[in-house]
Parts: structure tokens; C-alpha cells; sequence
């Protein structure tokens, strides 16, 4: 990807909003139906968020400068970098900005004053009402600057003048006297009046308590790029700085930690996508990568320089340390005695799907013959992915129970494995129809999503009953059901109310791609021994959404039957994404005969 920037010419524009409040709530709220519930961060956001960072301006320091020295690399020379903070941490952030970047390279220190905020009551306290900005060059002098202009509230009368050496004198007029116009604008200085935005914004609030406006980003963008640049955001949180650099024709990178961050930043574009097309403007088509699999490859990555009997020890111990850190993640214990199974918890046995592959349908059928040939009648296989297109509901119809399990991503987080934070779940169930409609040649499928269920857990409903106070309720999440529990403040009766009450109620977002097969994955790198790049087909296809249909804030509709697609005579294999409402993805793949 650094190598895709640099021929790029660098990052024109970095912007970033870190979580400067340490000791900020990660949660999010989320909607099922008609009803609203707090989903709690994921284990890796509440890992790094509190553990990485949480801890004091120490921990926060320490984060945020490897992450600026690495944004100090990717900027072009005419690039700047504006970073967003507030009191909490505003003064610390500077002091690292001046050791990676010099004091020579301090360009502004802006103050956003957001005039429509409720303001704190208490007593003896000055309401807070204004964030700051830094804003640092790569090069001082060098870096991008645009001249910005704003309209006046109202017409003011202002005097002509003039520059002599260097010093302004008024212009004198035939009559003697200093020379005035109405001015109707003013150049924007470093203290920007600009809204915050509020939940009652129904256009632009997604829910985001750290969401900032639209306009504040396009005034940013405005300052310190121009149109066709690369600009990126690498805490983009709901997307903001990408929709807007998306309206003004610029290129864009966001990144950041939060799965449920990254689907709201791509329903938000593909909404300006939909926007844009209507007004006929073009726009581009853009790529969700998924890091999680190279964070898995870097585990077993072995250095170039071991020779191969050596490299091949390294990898088969680090491979040994894999399965017991998923066992240990998974509260198992170890087995020796089995081919496919590692491990036993309670009465199942265990078996764990490579590190940096998808589990195959080739390591299930193993696995189940494996368990049919000595009497195994259930056991558990865990994966971080499963390839594309295995029958699950077929495979438990083979007389043994065999559950599949997730393995998340938190457990390479030894702190979340110590503190018994990693949580599988079982793998969601898909269930589609096609629709091939047509005569001859002119044939169209379309997909209907029939059925989706997930299995997640969250909070436990008998303590939610235990510790619930009279006229509190909770929400909490058993067994794939979002469950309200109430306490009546009269009668301290408990109710329970399910909101998942229909399983489109867990489906935000899904997509069609018709034709799996027709883009391979491509990755670039370099050969180690002759510095060339080479390019190498990991075996797995690039999903494109060719339609998608999701909810948002303003309209919680969903299509269930896609649009449909004109397609050629013979087999194909097509592939549905599912996204659920905390985020979380799941593809099935199935295979059509047109005739």
C-alpha cells in the first residue's frame, strides 16, 4: 500500500480524529426495528481503546506517536497534517507534533468554536465550546495552501490600502479622504465558527458521538488540497472525511479499527454514490480491504535469511504455539492422539482450521471421517474464515453433531486471551433463492434472501434480571435474540421482550455479486531475490457488490429480492454477502444453471 501512495506522489492531505478522551465510551447504538440498544465495542476495541490507550495520556502518547511518525513517511513534500484534539490531551499532542515534525514546520493551531452545543451548567465552570486543530507542513513553505473566503453575517464598510515597503497605507482619494467599500466576505483566519452536529440532524447524524460535521472537513479539504489529490483519514469513525472528499474529487484512504465503522463509512458512500448518479456526476468505484488476514499471515511469517531446514523448524513451532493459543483462547485442553483434532472441551472434540487459509471443505470432510471411522459423535471446528460456498446445513446431516465456530481476530491480544474476553460464535446461516426469469437468450437471475440467522452472545440475561433496578430495563443478546428485560417500578415485575422478533431484523446490509468467479485476487510483492515485483493469485476471488441493498438512519426499508441481472446461458457461481447489524459479514456462494 506505501508503495501505491508513493506513486501516487504521497498523501496531499492527512486528517485525523483520534479518541483524545481517554476515558470515552466506545459503545454504539444500534437499531433493530423500531427499537434502539447500546452494542458494547468488540473485545479488540475494548483491548486497544482501554488497554493500548486507555490508561492515562501515557498509554495515548505512546499510540498516537507511531502512528504520526508512519503519517510523517507518507506525506507528499506539499503535504499537511491536521490533527483534531481537545483539552484533554491537546497540549501533549502538540509537544509530539514538534518533535516529528520540528517547531519550523508548525503551520496553524485552529480553533473550531462550535456555537450551538448545549453547554455544561455546573457552576464555577465556563462552558466549553471549541476543540483545536493542529495543523502541521511537511515542509514549511512548500505545503498546499488555498486562500479561503467566508460571507459575512452582514455587509461591513472596511478602508482600501496598499503595501510601501512593507508597510500598509490607505488609499487617499481625489477628495483627501481614505478610501472605503462595502465588503459582503471575509478571508477565514484560525477561529472557524462552524455548527457541531446534533442528533436532531436527521441528513447527516449516524449515530457517531464523535461525529464531526461535513462542512468543517470540506473547509479542511478546501484549505490544503486540491481536486484529483490522494487525501486519507486513518480514524475515520463514520466516515466523514471520506464522503466529503468523495464530493470534492478527491482520492481517499480511510482506515480504522472498528468493523462497525468501517460498514457505516461504506453504506455513507455508497449513498453519495446513489446521490451522484442521479445527478449525473461520475464517481468511483472504491475497495474494502480486510487487514485481519495479513494480521494472521504476519504470525507465521518466518525470516528470508533462516536457511530451509531451519525455516521449516521455525514454522512448524510457530504453527504448535497457534493451536495452543486458540485452545487456550477457546478453554480447551490439548490432544495428541487424533489427526484432525487438537483438543477437547468437555465432551467435543476440537479441531482448528489453518492460521492463514480459509477451513476447506476438504479439512471438514477429513475431520468427519476422521470422527465417523472412531465413533466421535460431536466435535467443534474453529476458523477465522470459511471458504466459499461449503453446504453447512449438509454437513450436519451426516449422524454427527459438529458445530463451526469463528475464531475472532481478539485472540492474537494475549491481554483479551488472559482476561477471558475472546468470545466464537457460531458461523451465521444464509439462505437464498435464485430467480431466473426469461426466454432464449435473454435470460436475467435475480437473488432472493430467504433466511439469516446469527448466534451471538452479550450480557447475560439471568444477572440482567438479578441487577436490574425498579423502571430500568436492559437490553442483552442470548442466543442470536435481542432481548429487552424491564423491571416495573410498582410492581418489580420482570418482563422480557424479544425485538429480533423476525430475522430480518439482524440484516443492515447485503449484496449480490453475479458472476464470483469473474475477478481473481491479485497480491503484489516484491522477490526478495531479485527485487522485482511479482504478482501471485492467493486462490480466492474479490467480491463485488453489483447490488446491495441496506438500512439507514432516515429509511429502514430493505429490498429482499435484488434487481436482475442479464446473464449468459450456462453455469455460474454467485455470491451473497450478508452484513448484520454489529458489523460482521458472512458470504455464501451457490452455483445456477441457466438454460
Amino acid at each position: 500500500m506505501r508503495r501505491e501512495i508513493e506513486k501516487q506522489g504521497g498523501l496531499k492531505l492527512i486528517y485525523i480524529d483520534p479518541p483524545f478522551d481517554v476515558g470515552a465510551d466506545f459503545s454504539t447504538k444500534i437499531q433493530v426495528g423500531d427499537d434502539e440498544f447500546t452494542k458494547q465495542p468488540s473485545v479488540i476495541e475494548e483491548v486497544a481503546y482501554r488497554d493500548t490507550w486507555g490508561k492515562g495520556a501515557d498509554s495515548f502518547i505512546a499510540m498516537i506517536y507511531e502512528r504520526l511518525k508512519l503519517m510523517h513517511g507518507l506525506l507528499s513534500e506539499d503535504g499537511s497534517l491536521f490533527v483534531h484534539c481537545d483539552w484533554h490531551i491537546g497540549h501533549a499532542i502538540k509537544l509530539v507534533l514538534d518533535e516529528i515534525f520540528s517547531e519550523n514546520n508548525f503551520v496553524n493551531d485552529i480553533i473550531w468554536y462550535y456555537y450551538n452545543k448545549l453547554h455544561d451548567s455546573r457552576k464555577m465552570l465556563l462552558p466549553r465550546a471549541h476543540d483545536l486543530i493542529f495543523r502541521y507542513a511537511k515542509r514549511q513553505g512548500n505545503h498546499k495552501h488555498n486562500p479561503l473566503k467566508e460571507d459575512r453575517e452582514k455587509p461591513v464598510k472596511k478602508l482600501k490600502y496598499k503595501k510601501v515597503n512593507g508597510q500598509i497605507q490607505n488609499i487617499i482619494g481625489e477628495d483627501g479622504k481614505a478610501v472605503t467599500y462595502m465588503s459582503n466576505e471575509r478571508t477565514i483566519d484560525d477561529v472557524w465558527r462552524i455548527r457541531c452536529l446534533q442528533p436532531a440532524n436527521k441528513q447527516e447524524w449516524l449515530n457517531y458521538t464523535t461525529q464531526k460535521p461535513q462542512d468543517l472537513i470540506e473547509r479542511i479539504l478546501a484549505l490544503a488540497s486540491d481536486e484529483g489529490d490522494l487525501v486519507a483519514d486513518f480514524f475515520c469513525g463514520s466516515g466523514t472525511t471520506l464522503a466529503a472528499a468523495e464530493k470534492m474529487g478527491r482520492k481517499w484512504i480511510g482506515s480504522d479499527l472498528g468493523r462497525f465503522a468501517v460498514h457505516t463509512s461504506r453504506k455513507r458512500l455508497i449513498q453519495i454514490q446513489r446521490e451522484m448518479k442521479k445527478e449525473g456526476k461520475d464517481f468511483r468505484a472504491f475497495e474494502i480491504l480486510n487487514l485481519g488476514k495479513y494480521e494472521r499471515e504476519h504470525y507465521i511469517n518466518v525470516d528470508t535469511d533462516f536457511r530451509e531446514q531451519e525455516k521449516q523448524k521455525v514454522i512448524k513451532n510457530k504453527e504448535k504455539q497457534f493451536v495452543e493459543l486458540i485452545l487456550s483462547a477457546y478453554q480447551a485442553q490439548a490432544v495428541d492422539s487424533y489427526n484432525s483434532f487438537v483438543g477437547k472441551k468437555r465432551d467435543r472434540l476440537v479441531a482448528i482450521g489453518p492460521v492463514n487459509t480459509p477451513v476447506s471443505s476438504v479439512f471438514i470432510d477429513e475431520a468427519i471421517k476422521e470422527a465417523q471411522e472412531k465413533g466421535i459423535t460431536k466435535f467443534d471446528i474453529l476458523g477465522f474464515d470459511y471458504e466459499m460456498g461449503i453446504d453447512f446445513s449438509e454437513l450436519c446431516r451426516q449422524g454427527i453433531d459438529v458445530q463451526f465456530k469463528i475464531i475472532p481476530r481478539e485472540v492474537f491480544d494475549r491481554r483479551a486471551v488472559e482476561k477471558g474476553y475472546v468470545k466464537f460464535y457460531d458461523v451465521a446461516f444464509i439462505e437464498v433463492k435464485p430467480i431466473i426469469k426469461g426466454r432464449g437468450n435473454n435470460k436475467t437471475v435475480a437473488v432472493e434472501l430467504c433466511d439469516f440467522s446469527v448466534f451471538y452472545n452479550q450480557d447475560s440475561l439471568e444477572e440482567a434480571e438479578g441487577s436490574l433496578k425498579e423502571g430500568a430495563s436492559k437490553i442483552v443478546i442470548e442466543n442470536g435474540q435481542v432481548i429487552k428485560v424491564s423491571k416495573d417500578k410498582k410492581t418489580a415485575v420482570v418482563t422480557k421482550e424479544v425485538l429480533t422478533k423476525k430475522w430480518t431484523d439482524w440484516v443492515d446490509y447485503w449484496a449480490v455479486d453475479f458472476n464470483m468467479e469473474s475477478k481473481k485476487e491479485i497480491i503484489r510483492s516484491i522477490d526478495p531475490n531479485t527485487s522485482e515485483e511479482k504478482e501471485e493469485w492467493t486462490g480466492d476471488y474479490i467480491f463485488e457488490n453489483e447490488w446491495q441493498s441496506f438500512r439507514t438512519q432516515k429509511d429502514r426499508k430493505l429490498d429482499l429480492v435484488s434487481a436482475e441481472k442479464e446473464v449468459p446461458k450456462g453455469r455460474r457461481k454467485i455470491a451473497v454477502k450478508v452484513v448484520d447489524i454489529f458489523g460482521n459479514d458472512t458470504t455464501k456462494v451457490f452455483e445456477v444453471n441457466v438454460a
